[in-house]
């Protein structure tokens, strides 16, 4: 068994630490031919997960196709808007490769909506890599902060895929006794989960900077749910995957946790930097900035209202102050909460 995790950020790092740690063979690619260096010398990515030794099972690489060759798994774990690319190089390898066949699944867990193409993950993969893997590709997501994670900290996710024995295969190759993985069948629902939390944590981090406090917070991650559910199912997800590890407890971490950077995002921006200044800091990407165009634009395209969302839009590229966002939010039409199942 092999597994080529691509991508050397702080997830990705804490994920290829997990699987060394289980025995299995480990290539951690990073373009940062620097990183690599400082990696295989040190064991530690001092930039992305620093204090943490990964194991001797693990190697380091910045060869796309000295990681990619004889990989039983490739798990992508780039920027979202980055994937694409990533994915299109991968592919250049496997219709090369004598041996591109050990491949036998493709997992992501990257949380992002792809600008333009208004993708998930999972369809720029099957768009970009080469038929036989197409249904083999599964998505990790959840309520999991790299660190923690590193930390061995108890943690559950969910992996979710269309083929049922991949989502359990990927179940059974990341869990461990503080790594807990539920499968799921609903794909869609997960990614999206994944990916407007995060839009929805710059609300909460907002809120929390210009000191609104807990009934605020408590009041954007509830009706950030809904909002979250209703495009969920109009995109053909399954209404309850919201209420489980990928939706609500996801959003729960991440409006909430220290370690959000999204959050920290939005408390930035509610204490009046600019984000500009915000991203000049940051170490690390947010990837809810980029996911609040996608999902505005998806918002527009499938004719449901997502206030919340369209909100941070506004603050983040129209230059909509904060403070008038949230009175444009709070003085919307009145309704019933559950007139309809998913009343905007």
């Amino acid at each position: 068994m092999k597994v080529a995790v691509l991508g050397a950020g702080s997830w990705g790092t804490a994920l290829a630490k997990l699987l060394g740690e289980k025995g299995i063979e480990t290539c951690l690619w990073a373009r940062d031919k620097e990183l690599v260096k400082t990696m295989k010398s040190t064991r530690i990515n001092e930039k992305y997960l620093p204090g943490h030794e990964l194991p001797t099972n693990i190697y380091f690489s910045n060869d796309l196709a000295e990681a990619v060759e004889g990989s039983h798994v490739l798990l992508f774990v780039v920027p979202a808007q980055k994937t694409r690319k990533l994915a299109q190089n991968v592919a250049k390898i496997l219709y090369t490769t004598p041996d591109s066949g050990a491949v036998k699944a493709v997992c992501c867990a990257s949380k992002g909506i792809e600008i333009g193409s208004l993708s998930t993950m999972s369809q720029v993969l099957e768009d970009e890599l080469p038929e036989y893997l197409h249904g083999k590709v599964a998505i990790l997501s959840g309520p999991s902060f790299a660190e923690e994670v590193a930390s061995q900290k108890p943690t559950a996710v969910t992996i979710a895929s269309t083929d049922s024995p991949i989502a359990q295969y990927m179940q059974e190759l990341f869990s461990t006794d503080y790594f807990r993985a539920y499968s799921s069948l609903d794909l869609m629902g997960v990614q999206l989960g994944g990916s407007l939390k995060n839009v929805l944590a710059i609300a909460a981090g907002i809120s929390d900077g210009m000191g609104f406090g807990d009934n605020a917070r408590a009041a954007l991650i509830t009706r950030g749910l809904a909002e979250m559910a209703r495009l969920g199912v109009r995109c053909g997800a399954n209404p309850i995957t919201f209420a489980g590890l990928a939706g609500m407890g996801d959003l729960v971490l991440t409006c909430t946790g220290a370690l959000s950077r999204n959050r920290h995002v939005g408390l930035k921006l509610g204490q009046g930097l600019t984000l500009e200044q915000i991203l000049a800091e940051m170490n690390n990407v947010a990837e809810g900035v980029k996911t609040a165009e996608a999902a505005y634009n998806l918002g527009k395209k499938y004719e449901v209202e997502l206030p919340i969302s369209e909100a941070v839009y506004q603050v983040l590229y129209e230059g909509l102050h904060p403070g008038k966002a949230v009175k444009q939010l709070m003085s919307r039409p009145l309704k019933t909460e559950f007139g309809s199942v998913f009343t905007p």
